[in-house]
């Protein structure tokens, strides 16, 4: 397999690296932690968006963190959505790229920021995603295809670090129409030309997705790397949609996303259509079936 690794420019260009949370000290310190010591991308600012935490092992990391110059602090303290949360990060930093990040994201390799911002600098890219892996070792995220588990779905989702994928595509930079909010590089001018994250319709499901085919509809392509990795402890800190009332706002969130994205969920221009949508590891439709499952068997 080949791989291209380009030049950044000799001014780097500022990344802001937007982290909502509430609480969860634990996972919040190995994050901050993990990209202040790690990272080797210099030109950096944290954003740490506080969503109303009250621990006080939280507020004494934060008082902590507050004498990095790299990390900015910002308290609202209102209803957990998502996608108002990097909103506002994003209005609150100046710098020329914004990345969404979960608050339970750990970093691998100290390449990961400098290697997804190689693919953001191109011409004609417009989201950057990377390869997350769980903690026990497999893979959790390397892109994500629409239509897939009837909205969308993570590609070779739990399959080994070891395995290369269909025709190689774990092991190699790709495109695809959508990829995880857990960890999204792009251009900030991009982020509010397609309009940021929907805070009204999607407030915790598929913002991700529909910003993904937004900026995609702008005429940019999303680009998933394999050769950015990070750990994702997933839902760790939110917990799954497992109460009444999580369960419905997850369901009106599949209604707006087939409501809005009808045709393109049908027919994801990145994913034949002679594969299954059946499951994640790119296997041959069968001639009868590509039967919708449940929506949330691929995609949290």
């Amino acid at each position: 397999m080949y791989r291209i690794e380009r030049q950044l420019p000799a001014n780097q260009p500022g990344v802001a690296i937007l982290v909502p949370f509430r609480d969860k000290p634990e996972l919040l310190a190995t994050c901050a932690d993990s990209i202040l010591e790690k990272t080797d991308y210099e030109n950096l600012e944290l954003v740490l968006i506080d969503n109303g935490s009250v621990e006080r092992e939280t507020l004494d990391l934060l008082e902590k963190l507050r004498a990095d110059p790299r990390v900015k602090i910002i308290s609202d303290s209102s209803s957990f959505n998502y996608s108002r949360l990097n909103n506002l990060g994003a209005r609150m930093t100046d710098k020329e790229y914004v990345c969404l990040l979960n608050n339970d994201i750990e970093v691998i390799n100290s390449d990961w920021l400098r290697d997804m911002m190689s693919y953001a600098v191109v011409d004609g890219v417009g989201c950057v995603g990377p390869k997350l892996y769980y903690p026990r070792g497999s893979i959790q995220h390397a892109g994500v295809v629409l239509g897939m588990g009837g909205v969308a779905g993570h590609a070779f989702l739990n399959k080994s670090l070891a395995d290369a994928g269909y025709f190689g595509r774990l092991l190699v930079a790709s495109n695809y129409s959508a990829l995880t909010g857990a960890c999204l590089l792009v251009k900030r001018e991009t982020f509010f030309r397609a309009g940021g994250l929907d805070e009204r319709d999607l407030s915790v499901a598929f913002n991700d997705i529909d910003f993904c085919i937004k900026v995609q509809a702008l005429g940019l392509r999303n680009v998933f790397t394999p050769f950015a990795r990070l750990i994702h402890h997933e839902s760790a800190s939110r917990g799954a949609d497992s109460t009444p009332e999580k369960a419905a706002r997850f369901q009106r969130e599949c209604a707006v996303m087939a409501a809005r994205h009808v045709d393109i969920l049908k027919r994801d221009p990145y994913y034949s259509p002679h594969l299954s949508l059946e499951g994640s590891d790119f296997s041959i439709r069968r001639r009868s079936s590509n039967t919708a499952i449940p929506p949330n068997e691929f995609y949290n």
